[in-house]
């Protein structure tokens, strides 16, 4: 996902753990060095030994630091924070300020909260210019590489799925929809036969992200209009 004109350049790794994004960017020649960051000294460890292993000691650097706080302005060319809640990663994005204005791309992986988490994106002035979603052990991650830039999209299902996978028809998408409006219409099942207030207004949340739901998929389809569906029937993928 880094950019293919990173070859040369220098790259931070937020949250390194065990050192292994750097490891893989400077033995494939995607960075001529890297600077590998961790909040924890165990994490720091882990990753200065499996970087001598790698015989990569002279070209990545460990740092302990909370989120960018240990890197200076225009030090690194890009950036790589994944592994981490999206309220967490804006929060380092945020605090940031000085060095996020310095840097040319992001490499970010958001485990929760994306449709925020794009929001987020766009209220920095950082616009996603490459998207991608995957599936590995049964779960589903999203990474996204960003640049200085405009992003404004023009519907919440946009910001929440993403608008460069829709566009894309990722096939990825298609089955978390699946999935995700499977799960769903299981618990509206179960809502039938509950009673009360806060039944009734669950009912409503989850019947109103089942249309959105269906709203992508139709779109991945190409049977997309300016207008929300009313509610077409679901047919999977």
């Amino acid at each position: 996902m880094v950019p293919v004109d990173c070859a040369g350049q220098t790259v931070a790794d937020v949250g390194t753990d065990h050192g292994f994004v750097p490891i893989s960017l400077v033995r494939t020649g995607k960075a001529a060095r890297a600077i590998a960051m961790d909040i924890g000294e165990g994490p720091l460890a882990h990753a200065r030994e499996h970087i001598h292993q790698a015989g990569l000691a002279a070209q990545i650097e460990l740092r302990l630091s909370d989120g960018l706080e240990r890197l200076s302005p225009g030090e690194v060319d890009g950036v790589v924070i994944t592994g981490m809640g999206g309220e967490l990663m804006l929060q380092i994005l945020k605090k940031g300020g000085t060095v996020r204005e310095s840097v040319k791309w992001w490499v970010l992986s958001p485990q929760s909260e994306l449709g925020a988490f794009r929001h987020g994106l766009e209220e920095l002035g950082l616009g996603i210019c490459r998207e991608t979603m995957l599936r590995e052990d049964g779960k589903y991650y999203t990474v996204m590489l960003a640049r200085p830039g405009k992003m404004k999209y023009e519907s919440e299902a946009e910001y929440r799925y993403g608008k460069l996978l829709i566009e894309e028809k990722s096939s990825v998408l298609a089955e978390y929809l699946a999935k995700q409006e499977k799960q769903i219409r299981g618990i509206l099942d179960h809502l039938t036969e509950k009673v009360g207030e806060a039944a009734a207004l669950r009912k409503k949340e989850l019947e109103k992200e089942q249309k959105e739901i269906q709203y992508v998929y139709d779109s991945m389809q190409g049977y997309h209009t300016d207008a929300e569906p009313a509610g077409s029937a679901w047919s999977g993928v």
